[in-house]
């Protein structure tokens, strides 16, 4: 399908969790071309694949993430590539984690040799890049379009590949796809969320002393609507593992009435939100967007673990002792336009503009070039392998011997001894492992 000539794209999204299949579902609808996305026409045919593993997400999370696809089915790497292979697309969107999108870029490097036609491979990152920002960078190098979800990401992200001698061609301006909504407006009642996440804070100690606190707010001002926004239901995964889940903390606090825990979708939350308190939760970018005051922690200190430092030069920092004493910070308008968010005029509904002109580029282009991640068995020939077998690949990126693959959906047997499967592991992160840690502790 030439893409110079329609209006409309065939993508495909391979996801490994909730969040990064909310981002890659996202995405792909953002480079719909803008003609088709302003149409009664929809933009995007876009068929979803989610990669078998510990985050498969349920399909409540699927559903609580909003983005329907034309398709969706889960899926090994083997069997991903094997779809690949019969499939032919305009786009490929890979939101997998670092050693995932490296997997993929090296097994379709390997099936897509000698073809004169293929998608072009877009990849990025979900939110906030506090850590791993040379690792995860590097495992996402070789893909045509590396997408920055703001403009100190995109010099990030272009100054490590230049620092290694990598093409940074590919690194891509965009945003964040799921910002948006009705700019702030008080409301009544006043209405806290706290924002949690799976695995920051990481300690029980540390999770308790927010969860005490959260509560104590509650209490102090009995007129306000107090607001817990949980990721997941306990025995499900999101992107991080969350062993110590918020939800089992509270069942030993008497919460006042005016203290909720609450679940959806997070723009839906952010309607009703008047203050949005977290640690470093991407939430605080999609609040900052709409303008609702918006504080990040430093009651535990503000720490790279954390991921807080990243907003260093905010103006959101603040503690709960401000925050109960009525403290309503004041984001610096600078600091928030180099993140992307909370812009002016047009500039966000402009933000994907240059991607989807250098993805209708490639696509009229005769034929694409390979794609060439950095890492190979000559540059990394001590770690790539591992990436690489993982998934079940050599490190020429064809299968293994014995690679997981079916031919057809899993039936009702094999489903039932999968779903066992996960509940143990999720059993083992979430109740034996906080014990065993604990012990090695006395």
């Amino acid at each position: 399908m030439p893409a110079s000539t329609s209006k409309s794209l065939r993508v495909a999204v391979l996801a490994d969790s909730d969040t990064r299949w909310k981002w890659g579902a996202l995405t792909a609808n953002r480079l719909a071309p803008k003609e088709s996305a302003q149409s009664e026409k929809p933009g995007v045919r876009l068929d979803g694949f989610l990669l078998r593993g510990r985050a498969t997400p349920t399909a409540r999370q699927l559903s609580e993430v909003g983005v329907r696809a034309d398709s969706l089915s889960e899926v090994t790497a083997a069997e991903f590539l094997r779809a690949m292979a019969k499939e032919s697309y305009d786009v490929l969107v890979l939101a997998l984690v670092g050693g995932g999108v490296q997997a993929m870029l090296h097994g379709l490097a390997h099936l897509w040799r000698g073809r004169a036609k293929r998608p072009v491979v877009v990849t990025g990152y979900v939110g906030v890049v506090y850590e791993k920002l040379a690792d995860g960078l590097l495992l996402r190098h070789g893909a045509d379009l590396v997408l920055a979800n703001s403009r100190q990401d995109a010099e990030r992200f272009r100054a490590v590949y230049e620092g290694v001698g990598a093409d940074a061609s590919s690194v891509t301006e965009v945003a964040l796809p799921f910002l948006g909504g009705a700019a702030y407006e008080k409301k009544d009642p006043y209405t806290v969320v706290f924002a949690a996440q799976p695995s920051v804070p990481e300690s029980r100690k540390d999770r308790a002393y927010l969860l005490d606190r959260l509560v104590q707010h509650a209490r102090r001002h009995p007129d306000r609507e107090v607001l817990l926004k949980l990721r997941s239901k306990p025995g499900e995964h999101t992107t991080h593992i969350e062993e110590l889940p918020y939800q089992k903390l509270a069942q030993r606090h008497d919460v006042p009435a005016n203290f909720h825990l609450v679940y959806g979708n997070m723009g839906e939350v952010l309607d009703r939100t008047d203050l949005m308190v977290t640690v470093s939760s991407t939430a605080a970018l999609e609040s900052l967007h709409r303008r609702i005051p918006t504080v990040v922690l430093t009651d535990l200190g503000v720490r790279e673990a954390l991921g807080n430092h990243h907003f260093v030069g905010s103006g959101c920092l603040a503690s709960w002792d401000q925050l109960d004493a009525g403290h309503e910070p004041e984001p610096d308008p600078r600091w928030v336009a180099r993140q992307g968010v909370a812009a002016e005029g047009d500039t966000y509904a402009s933000a994907f503009d240059t991607a989807r002109g250098r993805i209708a580029a490639l696509l009229a282009t005769e034929e694409l070039p390979p794609l060439a991640p950095y890492y190979t068995p000559v540059t990394a020939p001590g770690y790539l392998p591992g990436v690489l077998a993982r998934h079940h690949l050599a490190p020429d990126g064809s299968p293994l011997p014995g690679a997981p693959a079916a031919d057809r959906a899993p039936g009702p047997v094999r489903q039932i001894v999968r779903r066992a499967a996960r509940g143990a592991y999720r059993h083992g992160v979430q109740r034996v492992a906080p014990v065993i840690r604990r012990m090695g502790e006395l």
